[in-house]
């Protein structure tokens, strides 16, 4: 346990622009604390030029970088992924014997918090992991298990989540549910929907779509005709569209190229990267959200911007109302377009929190204690 009046050092694992924007606000919080000390181990696509190297976003939110481990992106593959995973636990292991912070603090389901959970409970520094509990399919839903299952606290995002890890043997007074961390930033774009749209060389008087579309890790081989089914159906319609870059997992090689060739046609405008207020704001001025990012998934709804989820990436989420599920076929993707364009907003309802995350984050990584128990872990049953 801590020592009484002695302040908690909590790290936290970053390695992209996704975990890092739905942290944001919770770190801020606990950053602020006067009782706990944050520091950040940046990793990832953080480092990378070509992913828009946003570890300058951590550095300018005041946080501590206390460490930062490379690792190669430029071939994107399964096998790429594993090694890296690999190169991160090396980085992480000499990072946590050197900080000995007093708590490891996990995001999601990526490769990177897997890394971070296995050099942390090796060890002996306790883990609490943020978004457990929830299924997804794919290559993500194991992993996500896996770092539940190595970690001590768990900080779920719904009721559900909750009670599935406890049906996986996590003991009931080591899960609490706190909503998601993503939905405490969310507010009214600061800037208006023209000046949004016009500073992206968009027509303002025109609809537009935000479009993420990532590979799924067992549908490698299908990605470039999974994105090409979504653009070709969006192609079909008067609709503009603003589309991010996919991240660094394998075959976005494919997704990216197919992207970059389309730049400028039809009213596409491609970005790497958006920093996250204008993020919040291109999902709240979006007429529609295409593709598969768990973003349309989580915090759209919260905006009441209609969702179009396209394949199997997310197909096993709990889901709000605003969220349309098709297969990734020009077709399917064009009447999901329709149906949803007809519906038009949805009232915005959120089943993932209440905006209040941060606060009970913080508390918990404040009065938790952190003894020997703690560390002390079996499945209960």
């Amino acid at each position: 346990m801590t020592a009484p009046g002695r302040t908690r050092h909590i790290c936290y694992v970053s390695g992209t622009r996704a975990d890092f924007g739905l942290m944001r606000s919770a770190l801020n919080a606990v950053h602020s604390e006067k009782d706990l000390r944050l520091s950040v181990l940046v990793t990832g696509m953080h480092l990378s030029s070509k992913y828009g190297r946003t570890e300058t976003e951590i550095e300018e939110s005041g946080f501590d970088v206390a460490a930062r481990i490379p690792v190669p992106l430029d071939e994107p593959s399964g096998g790429t992924m594993a090694r890296n995973i690999a190169t991160m636990i090396a980085g992480f292991t000499d990072a946590l014997e050197r900080l000995r912070p007093d708590l490891l603090l996990l995001l999601g389901d990526r490769g990177e918090m897997l890394a971070g959970a296995v050099a942390a409970i090796h060890l002996n520094i306790p883990i609490a992991h943020v978004h457990g509990g929830e299924r997804s399919g794919t290559v993500d839903e194991p992993v996500r298990h896996a770092i539940s299952k190595l970690s001590h606290l768990h900080f779920t995002a719904t009721v559900e989540a909750r009670q599935r890890l406890i049906k996986m043997g996590e003991r009931e007074d080591r899960v609490f549910v706190t909503g998601a961390p993503g939905l405490d930033d969310l507010a009214p774009p600061a800037v208006d929907r023209q000046a949004f749209l016009s500073g992206h060389g968009l027509d303002p008087g025109r609809p537009f779509a935000l479009l993420m579309m990532h590979p799924v890790h067992q549908e490698v081989a299908q990605a470039r005709e999974q994105a090409r089914a979504v653009l070709d159906a969006l192609g079909d319609t008067e609709i503009q569209i603003l589309a991010l870059l996919p991240n660094s997992d394998a075959g976005s090689s494919e997704v990216r190229n197919l992207l970059e060739a389309r730049k400028g046609r039809g009213g596409l405008a491609l970005l790497t990267h958006l920093p996250r207020d204008q993020f919040l704001a291109a999902m709240a001025f979006a007429d529609i959200m295409v593709g598969n990012s768990s973003a349309g998934i989580i915090e759209a709804a919260s905006f009441g911007t209609p969702v179009l989820n396209v394949g199997r990436r997310q197909h096993l989420r709990e889901r709000n109302a605003n969220i349309l599920d098709v297969e990734a076929t020009r077709e399917a993707v064009a009447n999901g377009i329709a149906e949803q364009l007809l519906k038009g907003r949805y009232e915005p309802l959120n089943i993932y929190g209440d905006g209040k995350a941060g606060e009970r984050i913080v508390r918990l990584l404040r009065e938790t204690p952190l003894d020997a128990d703690l560390l002390n872990k079996v499945n209960n049953y």
